[in-house]
């Protein structure tokens, strides 16, 4: 694995965009940023982090998907890897909120943002994007996050993860052929608050606002959740079409 170390970056995800579209970087090349001043969640969000306590890190993946009907398989492979790893910290009550957030209890501890580019050759390089909140514990202005530190109460080698998470990445990738449907089952045992009632906000232009109850069933394999709904129907809705109320 090679590990270019930033102090401080606008953004990992773009430095490794930019960096992979002028060299031919090996592949998992990982960059990681002590501060980043434009860090990015899904849907333009953006990712606070204090200096120096967290995880920041973008990792290159080539050679892995091959069309856009394939991208989610990736977010489901580093989803469960850094859950695996998490869970070797004896990190409790982990769980995935669709599509990819970290969740310990029903806190956030960390997100993933997968950026993917299709070159002239047809090929997909991915770029992935995760911020772990790791040693930070202020989290006043963010109510619904929390930190390894504040879970367990003892600070980490944070400098330990990017190899760890990479090393399951890769493995997941090795025998995503022969074990697909392992991790897809993996994943969906996973989710965050599936199989509860629960409210959901909806984002798609026709109902915009409106708020409707109803169940996650399951993921599609484009990465669209399954909600089942009050009149028994089931919708898929992607990342821009509903928001969880929790």
């Amino acid at each position: 694995m090679k590990l270019i170390k930033l102090d401080a970056i606008d953004s990992t995800n773009d430095f490794l965009k930019a960096l992979s579209s002028q060299d031919e970087l090996d592949n998992f090349t990982v960059v990681t940023a002590e501060n980043q001043t434009k860090g990015k969640g899904q849907m333009g969000a953006k990712w606070e982090s204090e200096s120096g306590k967290n995880l920041i890190m973008s990792a290159l993946v080539k050679d892995f998907l091959y069309n856009n009907e394939q991208v989610f398989n990736l977010s489901l492979i580093v989803s469960l890897s850094v859950i695996e790893v998490l869970k070797s910290l004896n990190i409790p009550d982990l769980s995935i909120k669709w599509p990819n957030d970290i969740m310990s209890y029903n806190k956030k501890i960390g997100g993933i943002l997968i950026e993917n580019t299709i070159k002239s050759d047809g090929r997909i390089v991915s770029v992935v994007g995760l911020g772990l909140n790791v040693n930070q514990t202020n989290f006043k202005e963010l109510p619904n996050a929390s930190s390894l530190a504040v879970i367990l109460g003892h600070a980490f080698d944070k400098e330990l993860l990017p190899a760890l998470i990479i090393e399951k990445i890769q493995q997941k990738i090795e025998y995503w052929e022969l074990n697909s449907a392992i991790f897809w089952k993996e994943y969906f045992n996973t989710l965050f608050r599936k199989g509860i009632p629960m409210p959901f906000k909806n984002l798609s232009t026709e109902a915009y606002g409106q708020n409707f109850m109803g169940i996650i069933q399951g993921v599609s394999s484009f990465g669209k959740i399954q909600i089942l709904l009050e009149d028994d129907s089931v919708s898929e809705f992607d990342i821009k079409e509903v928001q969880m109320l929790y």
